[in-house]
Formats: C-alpha cells, sequence, structure tokens
C-alpha cells in the first residue's frame, strides 16, 4: 500500500520510511507543508501520516485545506506537543488519529493498519476464494499451504487482494506498490506477477491472476 510521510525532520522521516519499506509499503517523502499538500493532492495515497509543526505550511493548515478539496485519505498527525488542546485542534480539523513524538514504531505501524481499515479496507485478514493472507503475521495461504513471498511479493499480493475483480493498470499496480521514483516504464511489474503466479497459482485448477491484455491485472475466480 502507498503512504505519504509528510516530515521536516529528516532523520525521523528516513526512520519511518524505511521501516515502513520494511513492511512492504511503498512510501513518498515530502519534508514541508507546501510540497506535501501537492502530493497529497495529486497523487493516490492509502494513508498520510503528517507532522503539525512544518516549515512553508503548518500540517493543520494543510489537513484543513485537503479536507475542503475533498481529499479523503486517511490522515495520522505527528507532533511533538501532547497537550489535549492540540490534540482536540487536530481532530476537529480532519485528523483519523493522533501520535505523539517519541513513538514506537510498532504503535505507528499498528495505528496505520487501524486507519486503512476505517479507510474502507475493512478486515484485517483478506481472503478472495481459497487466497489468504493477514497483515498483522504477514502470512499468506493457498488453501492449506503456506506461500513464501518476498516483500515486494507480499505488497503486491496485498494490493490485489484489496482490490479483487478489479482491473489494475500497470501505472496503478506500481504506484501503490513502489515508490516516485519507480520507473514505470521497466518491465518490473510483469516480472513480479510472473514470480507471485509461479508461488499462488502453480498446481492449482483454479487460477486466480490473470492478464488483461494491453491494460494490466485482476485477481478473479477462473472462468469454467
Amino acid at each position: 500500500m502507498r503512504v505519504l510521510v509528510i516530515e521536516d525532520e529528516k532523520k525521523v522521516a528516513s526512520f519511518i520510511k524505511r521501516g515502513l519499506e520494511q513492511e512492504s509499503y511503498a512510501v513518498d517523502v515530502a519534508h514541508d507543508g507546501i510540497d506535501g499538500q501537492h502530493y497529497a493532492e495529486v497523487n493516490e495515497y492509502d494513508a498520510i501520516i503528517l507532522d503539525i509543526m512544518l516549515p512553508g505550511k503548518s500540517g493543520l493548515a494543510v489537513l484543513k485545506e485537503l479536507k475542503e478539496k475533498g481529499v479523503e485519505t486517511p490522515v495520522l498527525l505527528l507532533t511533538a506537543r501532547d497537550s489535549v488542546e492540540d490534540r482536540v485542534e487536530g481532530l476537529d480539523v480532519g485528523a483519523d488519529d493522533y501520535l505523539t513524538k517519541p513513538f514506537a514504531f510498532e504503535e505507528l505501524l499498528a495505528r496505520l493498519r487501524v486507519l486503512m481499515r476505517r479507510g474502507g479496507y475493512g478486515s484485517p485478514m483478506l481472503k478472495f476464494e481459497d487466497l489468504s493472507l493477514d497483515p498483522a503475521t504477514r502470512k499468506a495461504k493457498r488453501g492449506d499451504k503456506e506461500v513464501d513471498l518476498t516483500v515486494k511479493e507480499y505488497a503486491l499480493l496485498e494490493y490485489l487482494l484489496r482490490n479483487p475483480d478489479r482491473v489494475l493498470t500497470r501505472t496503478l499496480i506500481s504506484e501503490h506498490v513502489w515508490d516516485q521514483a519507480f520507473d514505470s516504464e521497466t518491465n518490473v511489474v510483469d516480472v513480479y506477477i510472473n514470480h507471485l503466479r509461479a508461488k499462488v497459482d502453480k498446481d492449482v485448477s483454479c487460477k486466480l491472476i490473470h492478464t488483461v491484455r494491453g491494460v494490466g491485472y485482476v485477481l478473479k475466480k477462473e472462468q469454467e
């Protein structure tokens, strides 16, 4: 899934980005409010991690304008301030949750998972036919057989499972599984789809990952 981190402290931003990427998220980073708001308006994200104290434009100002423009991406606010008034102000402007610095990365991950469920992703356990994936344990199964996945294979499978029966273009897949620096002109998406097929659809009669020629891929039940 794709996350935008808007954080001016570069060490903190790097720490969050590195940790999220290890958990299979695609992560974009902005270091000021102006760039962060621009990223949030022109790109599709599954969640935004937003610091309140930002140069250029405050996090609360960014959040308020995003909400006024109809951006519905779930937002987790970060701040070094821990007063009740600050928390209330952030939530009133439209934040979905609030985390005070310093924080444990595991707590950030847990709050992010909750936010994404609130954002319309439903149950933490993802299932389609006999294929399942548990984001909490990062375990995937096809029937009773566990599927061993690399970090990017996991991210790709998660995106497919969150969008069953929806044709996903290569551009959409690259945006949600890789970050902004990804070269969408390469064949990496096709290569990883083939790797995933070899693990998910191998030796089973019902294939689930299908090619839509000239467009992209779809997770669906094979027509009999």
